[in-house]
């Protein structure tokens, strides 16, 4: 097998451990206001598979540094998406655990005259900051002396203002040409309840003052993030120093995930849930990761993905096909083979016996007997789908229809005689004759179309939910007022069908392949009298590798 080559974070954390790094630390970083979504899993497989690759150790820190929307709720959903992804961090963390050491580093930047309280509010700090081609000036407030910036923001901490009145900046450089660079917020007001720390603090420390302080504390050596982060560096590598920590990491930044027909802002999901777009955070249409489990992706398929993608400095825009494609590839090889009828139509074999009923062997697995095999039970009323039967057959249709013969899987083959139909034309019962000498494996005779089938009198009926994009792409040179104008209306259509009677039994989470039909797993609304199946992927493959 060929060696792929090396990505760049590769090359870059092997010639540090061979100048400087003893060892690979990273960590991963994720902010508890909401549930991971697919772009997470990405980061999370490069922070953990990076530690993963080098025998290092990798943190687990949530990012609780604004407690506005953080909830312990999704600290134990992250914890649980990690798992099921097959990651274990080395140390859980909390970025609140730092808030002392972060308030104390504050202060010693203001006694080195490297921070002060400012009074400007956030639209005036907006006009002061410049643009990307005009310099910022300086705030009316910055030449405090230490002395009275040290007492402003020991009474900022000690609740004496409202929200928004101060805010602790380092002083940098307002003519910086990066924006990043002019004077950025360290610390911002805010009187509300920490999920962690409850009422102790009204003051919170910004991400780009906190997070260097957390990772050079934790002796992280690779600090690995998204390119947006990018022009945040020098900032980064800025409070490192000047804070004096003598561990210095080294940020590396990568391109996010953007798949078609997804959407990824979490501000974004929380609406969907919220305004009750979809049912939850786990709606099977989401893109969350909890959402792909319940829908019935297998957590090595998404590893499986991301891994084909691998990791660039570019941006770009990956075919939802492909994950489709990857999870298809997982459940050919994984998924038992069962029967179900989505949309039934009522076979009746005129010839057979009244309350006779037949045993009919099936393998769970085509050429794999390690999956066993099951027996159904064959009589004189069956269901089988209703586009497998055309009373007006179209060219080259070798199902079911009149006068035409097909074998019944395991079973016999069967010739059409007649069928019935309701006042509005449509076909409501199939009439047939069986040919006893037709028996599966004891008969060469040999037709064309071969359907699936349960049998009328076991058959456990079922909810087949079938899910299409949540939400389509903007055309080129459309424009929408809100991302909601592209939710695709179509994309939840509910079947009410049937499936083997083993299927009663089915557990949340069971993943099957109901041939010709799909891939399909058990969902947790289901009962053993009413089971509920999602489909996971269909049979077809719209990806072509390479």
């Amino acid at each position: 097998m060929e060696e792929r080559s090396k990505n760049f974070i590769e090359e870059a954390i092997e010639e540090d451990l061979r100048t400087k790094e003893p060892r690979v630390k990273t960590r991963f970083p994720p902010e508890p206001n909401g549930y991971l979504h697919i772009g997470h899993a990405k980061a999370l497989t490069v922070d953990f598979g990076m530690a993963e690759q080098y025998g290092g150790t990798c943190n687990l820190r949530f990012d609780d540094t604004n407690p506005t929307k953080e909830d312990v709720e999704y600290v134990e959903a992250i914890k649980e998406d990690i798992r099921w992804l097959g990651f274990e961090w080395d140390q859980l963390l909390f970025g609140s655990s730092y808030f002392d050491k972060c308030y104390e580093l504050a202060v010693k930047l203001i006694k080195k005259g490297m921070a002060y309280v400012d009074d400007l509010s956030k639209d005036e700090m907006r006009e002061y900051r410049g643009t990307l081609t005009e310099p910022g000036k300086n705030s009316p407030y910055r030449d405090r002396s230490v002395e009275e910036n040290l007492d402003l923001f020991e009474r900022m901490k000690n609740g004496e203002f409202p929200d928004g009145a101060k805010t602790l900046r380092a002083k940098i450089d307002m003519a910086s040409p990066n924006i990043n660079m002019r004077d950025p917020a360290m610390y911002r007001i805010k009187h509300v309840s920490h999920h962690q720390t409850g009422d102790k603090w009204c003051i919170y420390p910004m991400y780009d003052f906190a997070h260097p302080i957390q990772d050079a504390i934790e002796g992280v050596t690779h600090s690995l993030c998204s390119l947006e982060y990018e022009a945040h560096r020098p900032l980064y590598d800025w409070v490192v120093n000047a804070c004096e920590f003598e561990h210095k990491p080294r940020q590396i930044e990568f391109a996010r995930l953007n798949l078609t027909n997804t959407i990824m802002s979490k501000r974004y999901l929380r609406r969907l849930v919220e305004e009750h777009f979809v049912s939850g955070w786990d709606d099977p249409r989401m893109p969350t990761l909890c959402a792909m489990r319940r829908r019935g992706y297998p957590a090595a398929a998404i590893r499986d993905f991301l891994a084909r993608i691998g990791v660039a400095k570019a941006d770009s825009i990956v075919d939802f096909a492909m994950l489709e494609h990857c999870v298809r590839d997982n459940l050919n090889a994984t998924a038992p083979r069962y029967m179900a009828v989505i949309e039934p139509l009522k076979l009746v074999i005129d010839n057979w016996e009244d309350g006779k009923v037949e045993p009919v062997t099936l393998e769970n697995m085509p050429n794999d007997e390690t999956f066993g095999t099951r027996t159904l039970f064959f009589g004189k009323e069956l269901y089988i789908e209703k586009s497998d039967f055309m009373a007006e057959p179209v060219k080259k249709f070798f199902r079911l229809k009149p006068d035409g013969e097909v074998r019944l899987k395991g079973a016999y083959i069967v010739k059409c005689v007649s069928w019935e139909t309701d006042e509005n034309g449509e076909v409501t019962c199939v009439h047939c004759t069986y040919d006893p000498e037709t028996k599966s494996g004891e008969c060469e005779r040999k037709v064309k179309g071969t359907l699936h089938w349960l049998n009328a009198a076991d058959a456990v009926k079922a909810e087949f939910r079938h899910y299409d994009v949540l939400m389509r792409d903007a055309a080129e040179g459309e424009e929408v007022e809100d991302f909601t104008e592209l939710l695709n209306p179509n994309s939840l259509e509910i079947k009410e069908g049937f499936v083997e009677p083993g299927l009663a039994d089915a557990k949340p989470g069971d993943k099957f392949q109901f041939i010709r039909m799909g891939y399909y797993c058990a969902d947790p609304d289901g009962t053993k009298e009413h089971p509920v199946f999602n489909r996971v992927v269909g049979l077809k493959d719209s990806f072509k590798i390479g």
